[in-house]
């Protein structure tokens, strides 16, 4: 068999998968449709820890939960999965506000790390750097769980 023709069943062949995967869903992102669906993803992993506000972000990808017992509840879509993390001042490396809507957090975990997160408005954006910053009194439950 000729080389240009190999290297054009290659191509088609690998361009066949890739459009197989697209189409079944394997590129499908996991959206929040809103704090009730975060609270239940939340829950399904964490059954004992009781959150009382909800913070999403203006992209749906990600929520911030105020948990009871001082700590944060992190679920956020990663491809077409949740990832839900509790975490705590220990777990976080670096943690600033970028503007008044948007804040970033990073993380020690290495298989998260983090990211910038831009919330509809300030209070929001406000009580998560409250929240994560162990300040959480400085601000009302926005979002009632």
């Amino acid at each position: 068999m000729s080389l240009p023709i190999l290297v054009a069943m290659v191509v088609v062949g690998i361009s066949a998968v890739v459009a197989a995967v697209h189409l079944s869903g394997g590129s499908a992102r996991a959206r929040l449709a809103g704090a009730d669906q975060a609270l239940q993803r939340f829950a399904t992993d964490f059954p004992d820890v009781t959150a009382h506000a909800v913070f999403l972000t203006e992209d749906g990808d990600t929520a911030f939960l105020q948990l009871d017992n001082g700590t944060v509840g992190i679920v956020h879509g990663l491809g077409d999965k949740f990832l839900t993390r509790i975490v705590t001042e220990a777990d976080v490396s670096a943690f600033n506000a970028i503007d008044d809507r948007t804040v970033s957090l990073r993380l020690r975990d290495f298989t998260w790390k983090g990211g910038n997160f831009r919330f509809t408005d300030s209070e929001a954006a406000g009580a998560v750097m409250a929240a994560v910053s162990g300040k959480s009194d400085a601000y009302g439950a926005r979002e009632k769980a």
